[in-house]
Parts: C-alpha cells; sequence; structure tokens
C-alpha cells in the first residue's frame, strides 16, 4: 500500500467547503471522484485543513492510500486532466506510510485580503472583502498582535453544533504570526520582483489591484472554526472604531462568542499553505506514532 500526498490549490467560489456533504459540490468530493477514477481504488482522502464554502486555497494538503501503481507525475497529470479548472494539484508524491496531512500539520498560514479602492477591479473581486470607508490602519495593526500567542479562543470560534463535542475538544490555540499588511508600498516595489514574498504565493502580487490591499497574515498550528474570519471581523470592528485594540485581550478572557465582531465574509480568506516537519515524511518512516 502507498502513500500519496497531494498538494492542492482552489477556487472555492463554487463549492460548498471542502469536506464531503451529500449532494453537495465539495473540494473532497469532487477530488475524491477522480482520484478514485484514476487509482480505480476506494480511497479515502486526508486533508490538512476543512475550508467552509467560499474559501479558497493556495497549499492545502492532501494524503490517501492506494494499491494503483501510478507514478506521483502520472496523479498529477491524470487529475488536472479530469479536475475541474478551479481545482488544480499542483503537486504530488509519495510519502511515508505514517503520514497523514491533517494530523502531521505542525502549521498553517492563512491570508485574508481587503480592497480598499473605490472600485474592486473584476478579477479579484471572487477573493477580496470590499470596504472602502475609513479604516484606522494604526489600529487595526495593533488589533493584529493581540491575537499572537497560546491563548483559549472560545470568543472567536463558531459552535460544531455538537454540545458535546463543543465540550470536549479543547479552545487553547498557539498563534505564531498575526499581521496586517498594506501592500500599497509592496507593489510597486514587486512589479520588479522575481518572487513574491510567502505568504502570497498564488495571489497576482504586483498587479495593479494590490496598490489597494491589505492583507491579514495569520500563522498557526490549529484553528477553530471560523476562527481566522471571526479574527479579521474583529480587527475590521477595531478599525471602524467600534472598539479598540486595547479590548481584546478582555474578550479573549471572557471565552464567550458573543463578545468578537462579525464573521468577515468568506471570498476574502485564503489557505496559504501547511507545514510539516520533514515535507516527504521518509519513506524510511519509523512505526506509527499516536495521533491526537
Amino acid at each position: 500500500m502507498r502513500n500519496i500526498k497531494l498538494t492542492v490549490a482552489y477556487e472555492g467560489t463554487d463549492f460548498r467547503g471542502w469536506q464531503i456533504q451529500p449532494g453537495q459540490p465539495t473540494i473532497q468530493g469532487t477530488l475524491t471522484e477522480v482520484v478514485r477514477q484514476l487509482t480505480q481504488d476506494s480511497v479515502t482522502l486526508q486533508g490538512a485543513g476543512r475550508t467552509d464554502a467560499g474559501v479558497h486555497a493556495w497549499g492545502q494538503a492532501v494524503s490517501f492510500k492506494t494499491q494503483s501503481g501510478l507514478a506521483p507525475e502520472e496523479l498529477q497529470r491524470g487529475c488536472n486532466a479530469l479536475l475541474p479548472p478551479s481545482i488544480r494539484v499542483r503537486h504530488a508524491e509519495e510519502v511515508g506510510p505514517n503520514f497523514h496531512a491533517r494530523w502531521d500539520a505542525r502549521a498553517k498560514t492563512y491570508t485574508y485580503s481587503i480592497y480598499r479602492g473605490p472600485v474592486v477591479p473584476p478579477f479579484r473581486w471572487r477573493y477580496v472583502l470590499h470596504v472602502s470607508q475609513e479604516l484606522d490602519f494604526a489600529a487595526m495593526t495593533q488589533a493584529a498582535r493581540c491575537f499572537e500567542g497560546e491563548l483559549d479562543f472560545t470568543s472567536f470560534s463558531a459552535s460544531t453544533g455538537s454540545e458535546e463535542d463543543d465540550r470536549e475538544r479543547t479552545m487553547v490555540r498557539t498563534i505564531f504570526r498575526s499581521e496586517l499588511i498594506d501592500l500599497s508600498s509592496r507593489a510597486a516595489r514587486a512589479a520588479t520582483a522575481a518572487n513574491a514574498p510567502a505568504e502570497f504565493a498564488g495571489l497576482p502580487f504586483g498587479g495593479q489591484a494590490f496598490s489597494e490591499e491589505w492583507v491579514f497574515v495569520i500563522r498557526g498550528r490549529s484553528f477553530l472554526r471560523y476562527m481566522v474570519r471571526k479574527i479579521a471581523g474583529t480587527i475590521l470592528h477595531v478599525g471602524r472604531g467600534n472598539i479598540a485594540a486595547s479590548d481584546i485581550p478582555g474578550l479573549l478572557e471572557k471565552r464567550d462568542r458573543r463578545c468578537s465582531g462579525p464573521t468577515a465574509p468568506p471570498q476574502g480568506l485564503c489557505l496559504q499553505s501547511i507545514e510539516y516537519p520533514d515535507p516527504t515524511d521518509s519513506l524510511q518512516s519509523a512505526s506509527p506514532g499516536t495521533r491526537p
């Protein structure tokens, strides 16, 4: 039995999120059908992150086990020939038998894009939240930093829909980076740059649209449901003057979902990358470890 890892990008507008839902178009469902067709195996795809309806990805990681003899590059070509253009397999590789896309992830990076100009370019409207009103960038920058560290994010999460699951799961998450970036100056410099910063991979960095965009970048070990969108909505709440950045530590301490700002819409959110201790999970991997 071989273990395969895919790096997948998708435009999430027309999908009901990552996870399979009966009768609904989903990324996992669409990709599973194609992989099963290619491998002739009843494979189960494991994704590193369960993105919501309308959310995009550039670096989603997927793993599955198969008896197929297809080489990784053949799987990649086959997937991209059969998948809709809104889903692309960027890379395929064989990994060790113990690798699991979700449980082995050590960090995830998301971006949330806010378009600041009066008119959103037609090639960006699916990927940004349009906010043309005056916002306090300095206050929002300060607010973003308040989410760094090992914190209880109950106030910035949504219920799983099960009271029992809500009681049993831990709400503490570790955030390594939480930063709001003004791309107006970066866009001009990027016009001649060979590569965009890593957090903007897959986006048209250096294009005219970026001169009017702010991007919230957040990198953490793992995230709760709606957590990034609730944080982004709260940072916007600060920018509009509805609350102060200094209020955020108190909101975290309350552990009350009613305390956060509004949940930001999904289209501005993108899962940029997933990090692992060893991207290839060496084929000489040791015996299976304990999964969380």
